[in-house]
């Protein structure tokens, strides 16, 4: 079946750079909305006066709206994690930070391959939605392509929409800057299970040989109190040093993971490199179990660092018992990402392809905004990014953090929309704002969505959305029993979610789908 779906708009008078971005132009008149609060972010910049950012021009339809006022509230603007699951009209917006973790899936995975069935408060949809690979388009330059799409379920006038933001792809980055990454390392004593401090000690091995010689790193590792092991020391004639330190780590006591932090950063800060990438990346099962253990409190001592010198936090996860919860907050309130390892293959794609990912961003502050027509959708909602929740108003106010995103990286917002009966025409426009991450210049795209443009049904929708559905499914399915959440709709049970991961793993010959279809059985088998 041909697929219908709206891309990116480009505006006729708009004026796009050779990367193929929109740039802002100029003042638009605020619009008085009322407005909800939807969903959060990470990073600082100050890319001046927000009240002169223009919308995305070209969009047309129901656009996001522009709040500015000229005035700016310099507060908290995160909104409560406990707004509204189904946004009713007049409250037709809902904006995020954008978010490339997949922790919470690869954990998942773990437990249940351990006979175990995953809390469902470490079940973030979102995370099991990204862990797949998506067929958007995807831009020349940095930036984003918009891809907006959709198919009705069974459910009488409820449609699964899925918003897709990709970046280029990462073999068109050319040369990246040199990195700076500062490794901090848990060796507390929860670290000698297999699988742990080992597997570490192998994957960051691997990854030296394979860093540039131009690259640097530094080692710091920390049980009951932290230490640096290295220095910031460039790769060039110093591989035999900096493999020695790697193999003299051992596991020793308790998990003070606060001081890891900190020590981790001065550490970054000191071996600071301009012109660089400054990267903290921490390697724990996050079982913080001595010293200070809040993740705001840890972050809070090392703002300055992260804030003036722009060095972002990668959490990689380790361990049968992990700590998702801390290491996601540390993530997130760190301007970074999480993931998460269990064995020698899944250590090596993480710490050799998706770490250089990392490496190069493409974005800074990056939020996604999602209008829906209230004449055609009577109600909505988004399926995770719980944690992630952004202001409506706060959308084109870039004091407000947002997420920060690489080459090759696609991000994939799923809503669950239940239409007018009878609804036709435009359904909704979505648009990304996001920061060069060299200039600060802000920067927009949008793709909008029309009612005729709905597949018939889910499944036969294209391989990929249907991917992007079973991943939703799952986690839906792992989060029931907490009353927090509503069930999607036209869920199937277990037994055929499984059927059609298994038919779309012949169907896309991808092996991580493969392993969907399997992780879906075990979660069947154990109720």
């Amino acid at each position: 079946m041909e697929r219908h779906r709206t891309r990116g708009t480009r505006g006729q008078r708009g004026i796009r750079g050779a990367r193929g971005t929109r740039r802002l132009r100029g003042p638009l008149l605020a619009l008085t909305v009322a407005s909800g609060l939807l969903l959060t972010g990470c990073g600082a910049g100050d890319s001046g006066d927000s009240s002169s950012a223009d919308r995305a021009e070209g969009a047309t339809g129901f656009p996001a709206p522009d709040y500015s006022t000229g005035e700016q509230d310099d507060s908290d603007s995160t909104a409560d994690d406990e707004s509204r699951d189904i946004a009713p009209s007049p409250d037709h917006l809902s904006t995020f930070a954008l978010d490339v973790d997949t922790a919470s899936y690869d954990y998942a995975r773990r437990t249940l391959a351990d006979g175990r069935r995953p809390n469902p408060s470490t079940i973030r949809p979102e995370e099991f939605v990204n862990s797949f690979r998506q067929d958007y388009e995807r831009p020349d330059g940095n930036g984003f392509s918009v891809t907006v799409d959709g198919a009705r379920t069974q459910d009488e006038d409820w449609s699964l929409v899925r918003v897709g933001l990709a970046t280029r792809s990462a073999e068109q980055r050319g040369e990246r800057p040199p990195a700076a990454l500062t490794f901090v390392i848990d060796i507390s004593g929860s670290m000698s299970e297999p699988g742990r401090l080992d597997l570490a000690q192998e994957s960051l091995g691997v990854m030296t040989d394979r860093l540039r010689d131009d690259d640097s790193v530094a080692l710091v590792t920390f049980s009951d109190k932290a230490e640096t092991v290295l220095p910031m020391t460039r790769l060039d004639g110093n591989r035999d040093e900096i493999h020695d330190a790697i193999d003299s780590l051992e596991p020793t006591f308790s998990t003070n993971l606060g001081a890891g932090v900190e020590t981790g950063y001065a550490t970054a800060v000191e071996g600071l490199r301009e012109g660089a990438t400054n990267r903290v990346v921490l390697v724990s099962d996050a079982l913080a179990n001595d010293g200070d253990t809040d993740p705001d409190s840890i972050l809070e001592r090392v703002d300055g660092a992260r804030r003036e010198h722009g060095i972002t936090l990668f959490g990689v996860g380790v361990g049968s018992d992990y700590g998702d919860a801390l290491m996601e907050r540390l993530a997130d309130k760190g301007d970074g990402h999480t993931t998460y390892v269990s064995d020698p293959d899944e250590a090596r794609t993480v710490f050799c392809e998706q770490l250089p990912r990392h490496i190069d961003l493409t974005a800074r502050d990056a939020k996604a905004q999602v209008a829906f027509d209230p004449e055609t959708v009577a109600e909505f909602r988004l399926v995770g990014y719980d944690n992630r929740r952004v202001a409506d108003e706060d959308f084109r106010d870039d004091r407000v953090d947002g997420g920060e995103v690489g080459p090759g990286h696609t991000v994939t917002a799923l809503y669950a929309v239940r239409t007018e009966p009878g609804a036709d025409g435009h359904l909704a426009t979505a648009t990304v704002r996001w920061q060069d991450p060299e200039t600060r210049t802000p920067h927009e795209e949008s793709g909008q969505l029309e009612s005729d443009s709905l597949d018939d049904s889910v499944w036969s929708a294209s391989p990929r959305f249907q991917v992007t559905a079973v991943a939703a499914y799952f986690a839906d399915a792992l989060r029931r029993g907490d009353d927090r959440w509503t069930s999607l709709p036209g869920a199937p049970g277990l037994g055929e979610l499984a059927d059609r991961a298994e038919e779309l793993a012949d169907t896309t010959e991808d092996k991580a789908v493969r392993q969907l279809a399997d992780t879906i059985r075990q979660a069947r088998h154990r109720g």
